[in-house]
């Protein structure tokens, strides 16, 4: 799925953040592991000035390759499915899909696919992309901290990252109007891939 190339991007921007924080760095493929729950994409826009709405998208997926020898090589693509939107809020939810905003009927599919990666000397990273949203794509920036890398308990080798980001709203194409303190949307992702 093209929402599975997206969060491969992303999950790829967050494996490029550091060295194996245990054991041998192995350069390989990795599948998001969002079965387990084990990653997320959460947001938030400030609502009207006086305090945060936040939510969260339930249905992703994505891989990435990550070599922490070569973490410029590395690659992640992820897929959003727009309608999976959750602010815990059903009248809300309905209107964020509406044509208003994200048009879900239209663009069930928002999608991220990383061009570079950049590792800086405090063991943080930058990954550049492109996000496509709502038919739009534009290129965005994700600051990208890696969490852990090594074997779990069951043999698997697993490593995580995560990450922040925002955009603007009538950058894709959204001009509801929401206020001036409410532009800016702001995403916290969290990415655990299982290597395969």
């Amino acid at each position: 799925m093209q929402f599975t190339q997206t969060l491969k991007a992303f999950a790829t921007s967050a494996l490029l953040g550091g060295a194996a924080m245990a054991g041998t760095a192995h350069a390989a493929d990795y599948v998001i592991d969002t079965e387990g729950a084990h990653a997320s994409i959460q947001f938030k826009i400030s609502h009207l000035g006086f305090s945060w709405l936040k939510g969260r998208f339930n249905d992703f997926e994505g891989d990435f390759s990550y070599d922490a020898d070569n973490p410029e090589a590395s690659e992640i693509t992820v897929t959003i499915d727009t309608a999976s939107i959750d602010s815990n809020h059903a009248d809300r939810d309905a209107h964020l899909r509406s044509a208003d905003f994200l048009d879900v009927e239209q663009f069930p599919q928002a999608r991220f696919v990383s061009t570079d990666f950049i590792p800086h000397d405090d063991g943080e990273a930058t990954l550049e992309g492109e996000l496509t949203l709502r038919g739009i794509t534009r290129d965005i920036a994700i600051d990208v901290e890696k969490i852990g890398e090594g074997e779990d308990p069951w043999g698997n080798y697993r490593v995580g990252f995560s990450g922040e980001t925002e955009f603007r709203l009538e950058d894709y194409g959204i001009d509801y109007e929401l206020g001036p303190t409410s532009e800016v949307v702001y995403l916290e992702l969290e990415v655990e891939g299982i290597q395969q």
